[in-house]
């Protein structure tokens, strides 16, 4: 999702205000924490024991809606394969209503035998500037986040909330924002998948920080789900993910950029994104996604998120084409990853094949199947998603 453009719908139930999800406990040196190690709501315990192993790995799935349909291929992945949420790829000025149509159409497929009657999360780059998904009637113009850096944390934050109101009202439950990357001043045009496209709130932690903070408060109180992006910072990079591999030079495990990151998760950001590009200082041997420095020791770890982590989309992205879609699944949640974005029903199946192979076969890996899937049921239940 750095320049991908996803049109999307959810629907789960509206609530009051934003659901709380239900929080976990402190994280353990480990790259990830079992299941036991957190207390767990009464209703995401019972649905995960009444699931099968096949739907408890599809609920590690975020699946792309070709051509914004919910055609063959995408119920097929559903129906098969358990997948359990689902986003748009491309951008649309079809409107709201439209949208919402698609959203009703993908929660219809929420069943006992596909996902064990557990709905879906369906997500959107609602970003703003030329990251905004949905267009049309029912939808503002968002300005680009460099735009809303300019504007007081307060009004920002009042503006989010109606944009967070128009997308649950299309049916929309996550948003791919905000962007907490900072860009270093004077970078911009050097930075291709952030500074280039003015996603960034500011060129330094503090301001991007406090309006990203705000942008999640805002829409927090719309109800919709948030998620930080693009941990750890694709701001210094050079190259674009989209298209080649991107590197970051620069950025360490104690960076000061990451406060930005740290503010928002302290705000109580839902999900977190890793990216899909190499740090050399944290982890030269991996890319970010792939990396349980970046994931185990610097997120759940220094960081203290107890959330559920997302990957950048390891379906068609150009800096992962290299590796076998299986593999792209297996080393994301082996490094401590929760839930997997994949652009394509092709890429998507190849990866649930490849997870239920290694889970049959490595109790361990199991266990952290297990563990992830969790996670994505308690904040599912927060937002209201669950059949209990």
């Amino acid at each position: 999702m750095l320049v991908t453009f996803v049109v999307c719908a959810g629907c789960g139930t509206p609530a009051a205000g934003r659901p709380t999800p239900t929080s976990t406990a402190a994280a353990t040196p480990t790259p990830w924490n079992s299941p036991s190690a957190a207390p767990t709501a009464a209703c995401a315990d019972r649905v995960f024991a009444g699931m099968s192993e096949d739907q408890r790995i599809g609920q590690l799935f975020l699946l792309g809606l070709a051509a914004d349909r919910l055609g063959p291929a995408e119920i097929s992945e559903i129906q098969s394969d358990h997948v359990g949420s689902v986003w748009f790829v491309d951008r649309t000025s079809a409107g709201a209503a439209s949208i919402r149509s698609v959203a009703s159409a993908v929660q219809a497929q929420a069943s006992g035998a596909a996902t064990a009657n557990v709905r879906f999360f369906v997500a959107a780059n609602q970003e703003g500037g030329v990251i905004q998904a949905l267009q049309g009637s029912g939808f503002s113009q968002i300005p680009s986040a460099l735009a809303q850096g300019g504007l007081a944390p307060s009004t920002l934050e009042s503006r989010a909330a109606i944009w967070g109101q128009e997308l649950r009202a299309a049916g929309v439950n996550m948003n791919f924002a905000p962007v907490m990357d900072v860009v270093p001043p004077g970078f911009d045009a050097q930075n291709q998948p952030i500074g280039a496209l003015q996603r960034e709130y500011g060129h330094d932690p503090a301001t991007v920080g406090s309006h990203g903070t705000a942008f999640l408060r805002g829409m927090h109180q719309a109800g919709e789900a948030v998620t930080l992006k693009h941990f750890p910072g694709l701001g210094r990079v050079t190259g674009n993910t989209d298209y080649t591999p991107a590197t970051d030079s620069t950025t360490t495990t104690d960076d000061p950029y990451l406060q930005s990151f740290k503010q928002g998760i302290d705000s109580g950001a839902d999900f977190v994104m890793i990216a899909i590009a190499t740090f050399t200082h944290i982890d030269s041997s991996h890319l970010a996604a792939f990396s349980p420095i970046v994931i185990g020791q610097m997120l759940r770890g220094t960081l203290g998120f107890q959330g559920v982590i997302v990957s950048d989309d390891l379906g068609a992205t150009a800096a992962v084409a290299s590796i076998p879609a299986g593999n792209r699944a297996l080393m994301f949640l082996s490094a401590g990853g929760d839930l997997v974005v994949s652009k394509t029903a092709e890429a998507t199946d190849a990866m649930v094949l490849a997870v239920r192979a290694r889970a049959a076969a490595d109790p361990p890996f199991s266990a952290r199947v297990d563990d992830a899937a969790l996670r994505v049921l308690r904040l599912k239940q927060g937002f209201g998603l669950l059949p209990c």
